[in-house]
């Protein structure tokens, strides 16, 4: 047997959760193939089979593991199941899912009087004309009739109990618990520590996104053609914040002990919310990336992040984070600092108002920018003027060149 021991993953981190298994006990697994995923309190990462063998599970789903534990085991003595016998099984699991696909279609036309709803879901005539003219979202009823159909009762039901979660009875008072991972430990643990060890603040901004989204529109299929990537808005607001940070230093720095860190170069960090919580991996030099450059990393962390493939030196380091609030609906919030930096940016939804403008009300695509920091290494004049300078680059795309207004780069003004 050789035993599959849990591997160290850092310095500070001493225990891991197993989250689940992605091989069966028993089943043969080749050399290097996956089976497990853990989780620290920082990632989520796999482990890999050393050998190639039989496994033999050690340690169960949700527990908390100790670096070095055994998790498995290997028989490498087992011999590998034949091919045909494998052949055999998939071509069985193929006729089998056949057969009930057609059996599936027999019962759909042996039904009378039976209707499909909106969503796919079976009705009665009455029950799906009811759904049609109320315009109700056939997922919020609870069906009552044979083979999982709905009745009239049931659209009724549904009508007179809005907002109910479809199969939880009324007045129900049912709760559960649900163990704490360790990534959300680590959340809840630097949130609160951010609250409580920093002087934060936050100045708000609005910036009119017309001339960025008449930019995207009019080259978004060349860019994509060019570079394979999508021009988002990520890297237009990556590009102004990494002009605005080297303009103001301070927003770029971060406390350690009695002495301020100041960086000449722009790792921003960028929240993404991942299936097991929020992280934060960092474009590296994003001063020195193009557009399409950004755009590319910002797609690869987040696909990353969302395949919980993300490398523990991928989320390590940072001088400033940007968090977009706005794909999920936010308009306006006060993003809590990715401590030890000293600034958030926080984007939000971006939404059509009315604005004066040259002495007429005019609506505009505008977006509410928040800009948390610490007061005790920024001050008002440097975050303000921070803010102002990230939405003069985001209103006139144009200075993203130079930094500046391209004529008067021209005249050296």
């Amino acid at each position: 047997m050789v035993d599959i021991k849990v591997p160290s993953v850092g310095e500070s981190i001493s225990e891991v959760t197993l989250v689940k298994w992605l091989k069966k006990e028993g089943e043969y697994v080749d050399r290097d193939e996956v089976i497990a995923e853990l989780e620290s309190e920082k990632a989520t990462f796999e482990v890999n089979a050393e050998k190639a063998g039989t496994l033999k599970t050690v340690g169960k789903e949700g527990d908390t593991l100790k670096i070095g534990d055994v998790v498995a085991q290997i028989d490498e003595t087992a011999t590998k199941p034949e091919a045909k016998k494998q052949e055999k099984v998939n071509a069985e699991q193929v006729v089998n899912k056949k057969e009930q696909e057609k059996k599936q279609e027999g019962d759909k036309s042996a039904s009378n009087g039976q209707v499909l709803a909106p969503n796919e879901v079976k009705a009665t005539p009455v029950a799906a004309a009811m759904i049609s003219d109320k315009k109700i979202d056939s997922k919020s009823i609870t069906p009552t009739g044979t083979g999982g159909k709905i009745l009239k009762h049931d659209v009724l039901d549904a009508i007179t109990n809005p907002g109910r979660i479809p199969g939880l009875p009324l007045f129900s008072r049912d709760e559960r618990k649900e163990k704490m991972s360790n990534l959300r430990k680590t959340v809840s643990r630097r949130l609160v520590e951010a609250k409580n060890t920093t002087a934060m603040l936050t100045t708000f901004n609005e910036v009119d996104m017309s001339n960025i989204m008449a930019l995207r529109t009019k080259f978004k299929d060349k860019f994509k053609e060019k570079h394979g990537v999508n021009l988002g808005f990520m890297s237009f607001f990556t590009k102004a914040c990494c002009y605005a940070l080297q303009e103001w230093p301070a927003v770029n720095a971060y406390i350690d002990g009695d002495e301020i860190i100041y960086h000449n170069y722009c790792d921003i960090s960028i929240a993404v919310s991942a299936p097991k919580g929020l992280v934060v991996p960092v474009i590296r030099n994003a001063e020195s990336l193009s557009m399409a450059e950004i755009e590319k990393k910002v797609v690869e962390l987040a696909t990353k992040a969302r395949d919980n493939k993300l490398a523990m030196e991928e989320m390590q380091g940072g001088t400033f984070t940007i968090t977009n609030g706005g794909v999920f609906g936010s308009l306006m919030s006060t993003p809590i600092i990715n401590i030890p930096q000293s600034a958030i940016l926080g984007m939000h939804k971006i939404e059509d108002r009315p604005i004066a403008m040259n002495g007429q009300v005019v609506i505009r695509p505008m977006m509410y920018l928040a800009v948390s920091y610490d007061h005790r290494i920024i001050d008002g004049r440097e975050s303000v003027s921070f803010l102002v300078r990230v939405k003069e680059l985001l209103e006139n795309p144009d200075l993203l060149l130079f930094g500046k207004d391209p004529v008067k780069a021209l005249l050296e003004l």
